[in-house]
């Protein structure tokens, strides 16, 4: 946020430009906040802990923990989805934990890739570009399907050991689960552009009169939106020239998100190109790599590290390094065997 502010107000200098945003940009941010506090909701609703516990029972726990991971952060995002089943992974009695933590991150990346509402960054390129659902989703599919089939692979690897394990206590969900749910379905309708957009603001008078504690929410991250906007304007200014091959636009929206995340990555370059193709593959191929790829990886990272029952953190920090990488590689790979024309 402090970042995206600075460059927002050198370039802004440099350019002897002020940029204002635009509707699109200001409905981005609208779309951003009332999906935030909707699934705020659901997590104090206990609903979607609930649903992640019922999953430890029976056979196939890594392969149901990270499956439903994927189909998680589709609908509530990549962020949410991992700061729900995460917590519960470490609880567990799974012989390669960490490894496990990790394919959760790369399946909350995967999986939040293939809706315009799992991720900010999909959000964005949504509403900017006016895609459609159809084509959104087929320009995407190949990474996420893919992705998805080697994480299965991959899990059914992983052996759990549940002698002596005690019996889950479940979370107890609140009365609201079902308001929540039909909240967070007004706004995916909204965003998919099913509703009016102004229907959405009915989660927020809800919260403001009957759940107010949904409003804690990040604002960092909205507010590193804003200055994008403006920063990514000034920069197209400043280097007064499109950038038009898809080849190179997904390069460097792969390889900027692996030091400035992919949200900032795709503000950054969404102003200079009309290649959204590119840009979605780049910007969810490089949420895989650094931990600063995406959000989703310091939540995963962190919440390992500080668990009480970890230890060897430069050794988890490795095997995220090379397992990320592995998969970043993998998806440029992919990128240029099926979506590159």
């Amino acid at each position: 946020m402090i970042a995206s502010a600075s460059g927002l107000a050198l370039t802004s200098i440099f350019a002897k430009h002020f940029p204002v945003c635009s509707r699109q940009e200001i409905q981005v941010l609208y779309f951003l906040f009332i999906l935030f506090v909707a699934v705020k909701g659901l997590e104090n609703s206990g609903l979607l802990l609930r649903l992640s516990q019922s999953l430890e029972r029976g056979k196939a726990v890594p392969l149901k923990l990270v499956v439903i991971t994927f189909f998680l952060s589709m609908v509530v995002t990549n962020d949410a989805a991992l700061i729900v089943i995460v917590p519960l992974t470490l609880a567990l009695r799974i012989e390669r934990m960490d490894i496990l933590v990790i394919l959760e991150a790369l399946a909350a990346n995967a999986g939040s890739a293939l809706t315009p509402f799992g991720n900010p960054q999909n959000l964005f390129i949504y509403w900017f570009y006016q895609i459609s659902l159809k084509d959104f989703i087929a320009a995407i599919a190949p990474f996420s399907l893919f992705f998805l089939l080697l994480l299965v692979i991959s899990s059914l690897a992983i052996k759990t050991n549940k002698n002596n394990q005690p019996p889950v206590k479940m979370k107890k969900m609140g009365r609201s689960a079902y308001i929540h749910i039909a909240l967070l379905l007004i706004v995916i309708l909204a965003i998919l552009r099913m509703l009016p957009f102004w229907l959405g603001a009915v989660v927020v008078i809800y919260v403001l009169l009957f759940e107010r504690r949904n409003l804690r929410i990040d604002y960092a991250l909205l507010l590193t939106f804003f200055f994008f906007f403006g920063f990514a304007e000034n920069i197209k200014i400043l280097l007064a020239s499109e950038l038009q091959s898809p080849s190179h636009i997904f390069l460097l929206s792969a390889a900027a998100s692996q030091f400035i995340s992919n949200v900032p990555a795709v503000l950054l370059l969404a102003k200079a190109t009309t290649q959204w193709q590119a840009l979605l593959w780049g910007a969810n191929v490089g949420g895989f790599g650094s931990l600063v790829g995406s959000l989703a990886n310091l939540i995963a990272y962190k919440l390992y590290i500080r668990h009480e029952n970890t230890n060897n953190t430069a050794l988890f920090t490795a095997k995220f390094f090379i397992i990320g990488y592995a998969a970043f590689f993998v998806g440029v790979s992919l990128y240029f065997l099926t979506a590159d024309k």
